[in-house]
């Protein structure tokens, strides 16, 4: 038995849109279950997302601290964004929010790990990314705005998140499934046999 997902698609009787946002929306589907019936599932329809696990040469992760209105938290997390054009190349848009977030740039891209963030409701990919070589970016910052204007940075010893994450202080999905993805390639077979950056990836199709 291999242990891997795989597509499938179940049978769909009809769709509606209830609502549509700014960059996402809620979608009802009318699905045919293995018995016949018919279920409605509503789910939130997402453009997809891209992380960056940003490692220094003194293995600290650099992360920032963000308010998330949703859950009326402040978190600490590792820089993410939308894929802001379908069909973009993830690996440009992972380097655009090194950018933008922390005024860095990379030399060495991996990807780390591929995850759905909350499959039962929403159908969200995010592609991890480990990046190494960091150094200062040219040029100006970027100007914030938003949530991001009180954003704070901090560059943290890979241990001690792993703590936090097993302490259970830190919870931004992004931040745990990509600082535990960094023990477990080291344990395995270390982090340069991690995909390369440019690797395909079925959720979100792009041109590379």
């Amino acid at each position: 038995m291999t242990i891997k997902d795989t597509p499938e698609e179940w049978e769909i009787r009809g769709t509606a849109t209830p609502f549509t946002g700014n960059k996402t929306s809620v979608r009802t589907d009318d699905v045919v279950m293995p018995d016949g019936s018919v279920v409605h599932r509503d789910y939130q329809v997402h453009p997809g997302s891209v992380a960056v696990l940003a490692l220094d040469d003194a293995d600290r992760v650099l992360v920032l601290r963000q308010y998330r209105h949703p859950v009326r938290h402040k978190l600490w997390e590792i820089p993410a964004g939308l894929l802001d054009v379908p069909g973009e190349n993830p690996l440009h848009a992972a380097q655009r929010e090194l950018y933008e977030e922390a005024h860095l740039k990379a030399e060495d891209w991996r990807v780390l790990t591929d995850v759905y963030t909350t499959p039962g409701g929403c159908d969200e990919a995010v592609r991890i990314f480990l990046a190494r070589g960091l150094s200062e970016a040219e040029g100006v910052r970027f100007e914030v705005e938003h949530e991001e204007a009180d954003m704070e940075l901090a560059r943290v010893p890979a241990e001690e998140l792993v703590r936090g994450v097993l302490a259970g202080e830190l919870h931004n999905n992004c931040l745990v499934v990509g600082v535990l993805s960094l023990v477990a390639a080291r344990a395995g077979d270390g982090l340069d046999a991690l995909r390369p950056a440019e690797a395909p990836w079925p959720a979100r199709p792009f041109e590379a």
